[in-house]
Protein backbone atom coordinates (compact mmCIF):
# COMPACT_ATOMS: atom_id res chain seq x y z
CA UNK A 1 0.00 0.00 0.00
CA UNK A 2 1.41 3.37 -0.99
CA UNK A 3 1.50 6.34 1.37
CA UNK A 4 2.58 9.39 -0.69
CA UNK A 5 5.40 11.34 1.02
CA UNK A 6 3.40 14.58 0.89
CA UNK A 7 0.40 12.89 2.55
CA UNK A 8 2.56 11.54 5.35
CA UNK A 9 4.17 14.96 5.81
CA UNK A 10 0.71 16.47 6.21
CA UNK A 11 -0.15 13.81 8.80
CA UNK A 12 3.05 14.49 10.73
CA UNK A 13 2.20 18.18 10.94
CA UNK A 14 -1.45 17.60 11.84
CA UNK A 15 -0.59 15.11 14.58
CA UNK A 16 2.03 17.40 16.08
CA UNK A 17 4.67 14.73 15.51
CA UNK A 18 6.82 17.36 13.82
CA UNK A 19 7.18 20.87 15.17
CA UNK A 20 8.87 23.70 13.26
CA UNK A 21 10.29 26.75 15.03
CA UNK A 22 12.82 28.54 12.80
CA UNK A 23 12.70 31.67 14.97
CA UNK A 24 12.82 29.86 18.31
CA UNK A 25 14.91 26.74 17.62
CA UNK A 26 14.99 23.58 19.68
CA UNK A 27 18.10 22.31 21.44
CA UNK A 28 18.97 18.71 20.67
CA UNK A 29 20.69 16.41 23.17
CA UNK A 30 23.94 17.02 21.29
CA UNK A 31 23.69 20.75 22.00
CA UNK A 32 22.90 21.58 18.39
CA UNK A 33 20.20 24.14 17.68
CA UNK A 34 17.55 23.00 15.22
CA UNK A 35 14.40 24.53 13.72
CA UNK A 36 12.70 21.10 13.74
CA UNK A 37 11.78 18.56 16.36
CA UNK A 38 10.35 15.18 15.41
CA UNK A 39 8.51 12.78 17.74
CA UNK A 40 6.92 10.06 15.63
CA UNK A 41 5.68 8.31 18.78
CA UNK A 42 2.69 10.63 18.53
CA UNK A 43 1.54 8.61 15.51
CA UNK A 44 1.16 5.41 17.54
CA UNK A 45 -2.06 6.71 19.06
CA UNK A 46 -3.71 7.48 15.70
CA UNK A 47 -5.06 4.19 14.40
CA UNK A 48 -5.93 5.18 10.83
CA UNK A 49 -2.60 6.88 10.19
CA UNK A 50 -0.73 4.13 12.03
CA UNK A 51 -2.36 1.46 9.87
CA UNK A 52 -1.43 3.31 6.68
CA UNK A 53 2.17 3.65 7.84
CA UNK A 54 2.45 -0.02 8.75
CA UNK A 55 0.97 -1.03 5.38
CA UNK A 56 3.45 1.20 3.56
CA UNK A 57 6.41 -0.08 5.61
CA UNK A 58 5.35 -3.68 5.01
CA UNK A 59 5.05 -3.10 1.26
CA UNK A 60 8.53 -1.55 1.15
CA UNK A 61 9.95 -4.27 3.38
CA UNK A 62 8.93 -7.05 0.99
CA UNK A 63 11.15 -5.49 -1.69
CA UNK A 64 14.22 -6.31 0.44
CA UNK A 65 13.24 -9.99 0.87
CA UNK A 66 13.85 -10.02 4.65
CA UNK A 67 13.75 -13.15 6.76
CA UNK A 68 13.91 -11.14 9.99
CA UNK A 69 12.38 -7.75 10.84
CA UNK A 70 14.35 -5.77 13.41
CA UNK A 71 13.61 -2.52 15.19
CA UNK A 72 16.04 0.04 16.50
CA UNK A 73 15.35 0.66 20.19
CA UNK A 74 13.34 2.31 21.28
CA UNK A 75 11.22 4.22 18.79
CA UNK A 76 11.64 1.76 15.93
CA UNK A 77 10.48 -1.23 18.00
CA UNK A 78 6.68 -0.81 17.77
CA UNK A 79 6.81 -0.23 14.01
CA UNK A 80 9.02 -3.28 13.52
CA UNK A 81 6.68 -5.40 15.63
CA UNK A 82 3.64 -4.37 13.60
CA UNK A 83 5.42 -4.94 10.29
CA UNK A 84 6.71 -8.36 11.40
CA UNK A 85 3.20 -9.32 12.44
CA UNK A 86 1.75 -8.25 9.11
CA UNK A 87 4.43 -10.12 7.13
CA UNK A 88 4.36 -13.17 9.45
CA UNK A 89 8.12 -12.93 10.04
CA UNK A 90 10.23 -13.24 13.19
CA UNK A 91 11.15 -10.00 14.89
CA UNK A 92 14.04 -8.78 17.04
CA UNK A 93 15.17 -5.43 18.32
CA UNK A 94 18.57 -3.81 18.68
CA UNK A 95 19.76 -1.80 21.66
CA UNK A 96 22.06 1.22 21.19
CA UNK A 97 24.69 -0.62 23.28
CA UNK A 98 24.93 -4.10 24.82
CA UNK A 99 23.27 -4.68 28.19
CA UNK A 100 25.63 -4.32 31.13
CA UNK A 101 24.06 -7.25 32.96
CA UNK A 102 22.50 -10.64 32.30
CA UNK A 103 23.50 -12.06 28.92
CA UNK A 104 24.96 -8.74 27.80
CA UNK A 105 23.08 -8.88 24.52
CA UNK A 106 22.64 -5.99 22.13
CA UNK A 107 20.31 -7.80 19.73
CA UNK A 108 17.29 -9.08 21.63
CA UNK A 109 15.07 -11.83 20.26
CA UNK A 110 15.89 -14.70 17.91
CA UNK A 111 19.51 -15.12 16.85
CA UNK A 112 20.19 -12.97 13.82
CA UNK A 113 22.89 -15.23 12.39
CA UNK A 114 22.09 -16.30 8.83
CA UNK A 115 19.11 -13.95 8.54
CA UNK A 116 18.49 -11.21 6.03
CA UNK A 117 17.63 -8.59 8.64
CA UNK A 118 15.79 -5.43 7.67
CA UNK A 119 16.20 -2.67 10.26
CA UNK A 120 13.24 -0.36 10.88
CA UNK A 121 13.66 3.11 12.40
CA UNK A 122 11.21 5.88 13.10
CA UNK A 123 13.66 8.68 12.23
CA UNK A 124 17.03 9.11 10.54
CA UNK A 125 19.03 12.19 11.51
CA UNK A 126 22.81 11.79 11.12
CA UNK A 127 22.38 8.04 10.58
CA UNK A 128 24.94 7.08 13.21
CA UNK A 129 22.56 5.40 15.66
CA UNK A 130 20.97 3.40 12.84
CA UNK A 131 24.34 2.27 11.57
CA UNK A 132 25.44 1.18 15.06
CA UNK A 133 22.38 -1.05 15.19
CA UNK A 134 23.15 -2.39 11.71
CA UNK A 135 26.71 -3.17 12.75
CA UNK A 136 25.44 -5.05 15.79
CA UNK A 137 23.29 -7.21 13.51
CA UNK A 138 26.22 -7.83 11.19
CA UNK A 139 28.40 -8.79 14.16
CA UNK A 140 25.88 -11.54 14.92
CA UNK A 141 26.18 -12.86 11.37
CA UNK A 142 23.18 -11.20 9.73
CA UNK A 143 23.01 -9.58 6.33
CA UNK A 144 21.52 -6.07 6.58
CA UNK A 145 20.23 -4.98 3.17
CA UNK A 146 18.86 -1.63 4.29
CA UNK A 147 17.39 0.60 6.94
CA UNK A 148 13.76 1.59 6.44
CA UNK A 149 12.42 4.62 8.31
CA UNK A 150 9.29 6.71 8.54
CA UNK A 151 11.08 10.04 8.16
CA UNK A 152 14.50 11.50 7.46
CA UNK A 153 15.95 14.96 7.98
CA UNK A 154 17.78 14.43 4.70
CA UNK A 155 21.11 15.55 6.10
CA UNK A 156 24.14 15.20 3.81
CA UNK A 157 26.16 13.59 6.60
CA UNK A 158 23.62 10.78 6.84
CA UNK A 159 23.83 10.06 3.13
CA UNK A 160 27.63 9.95 3.36
CA UNK A 161 27.58 7.69 6.42
CA UNK A 162 25.24 5.14 4.81
CA UNK A 163 27.23 5.19 1.57
CA UNK A 164 30.49 4.57 3.44
CA UNK A 165 28.87 1.69 5.36
CA UNK A 166 27.55 0.15 2.15
CA UNK A 167 24.00 0.03 3.51
CA UNK A 168 21.03 1.52 1.73
CA UNK A 169 18.23 3.43 3.41
CA UNK A 170 14.73 4.43 2.43
CA UNK A 171 12.14 6.61 4.09
CA UNK A 172 8.42 7.12 3.66
CA UNK A 173 8.81 10.89 3.78
CA UNK A 174 11.57 13.47 4.15
CA UNK A 175 12.46 16.92 5.40
CA UNK A 176 12.30 18.58 1.99
CA UNK A 177 8.78 17.28 1.38
CA UNK A 178 7.69 18.32 4.85
CA UNK A 179 9.13 21.83 4.47
CA UNK A 180 7.18 22.30 1.23
CA UNK A 181 3.99 21.05 2.87
CA UNK A 182 4.55 23.31 5.89
CA UNK A 183 4.89 26.37 3.65
CA UNK A 184 1.81 25.36 1.65
CA UNK A 185 -0.20 25.06 4.86
CA UNK A 186 1.10 28.36 6.22
CA UNK A 187 2.86 26.67 9.12
CA UNK A 188 5.98 28.62 8.09
CA UNK A 189 6.27 31.73 5.96
CA UNK A 190 8.79 32.36 3.17
CA UNK A 191 11.46 33.43 5.65
CA UNK A 192 10.85 30.34 7.77
CA UNK A 193 11.02 28.12 4.71
CA UNK A 194 14.37 29.70 3.76
CA UNK A 195 15.64 29.12 7.31
CA UNK A 196 14.70 25.45 7.11
CA UNK A 197 16.63 25.09 3.86
CA UNK A 198 19.68 26.84 5.35
CA UNK A 199 19.63 24.48 8.33
CA UNK A 200 19.43 21.41 6.14
CA UNK A 201 22.33 22.62 3.96
CA UNK A 202 24.69 23.14 6.92
CA UNK A 203 23.32 22.11 10.31
CA UNK A 204 26.52 22.93 12.20
CA UNK A 205 26.86 26.48 10.82
CA UNK A 206 23.14 27.15 11.37
CA UNK A 207 23.39 25.91 14.94
CA UNK A 208 26.39 28.10 15.75
CA UNK A 209 24.66 31.13 14.23
CA UNK A 210 21.73 30.52 16.60
CA UNK A 211 23.77 30.04 19.76
CA UNK A 212 24.11 26.26 19.68
CA UNK A 213 27.03 23.87 19.73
Amino acid sequence: MDFPPRDLAACLLKAGAVKLQPQDPFTWASGLKSPIYCDNRQLLGLQEIRDRIVAALAARSVEFRPTLITGAATAGVPWAAMVADRLKLPMAYVRPTPKNHGMGRQVEGPLAKGHRALLIEDLISTGMSSLKCAEALKAEGADVPAVLALFSYGLPQAERAFAEAGIGFETLSSFDVLAEEAEAQGVVDAAGFAALGAWRADTAAWSRAHGGA
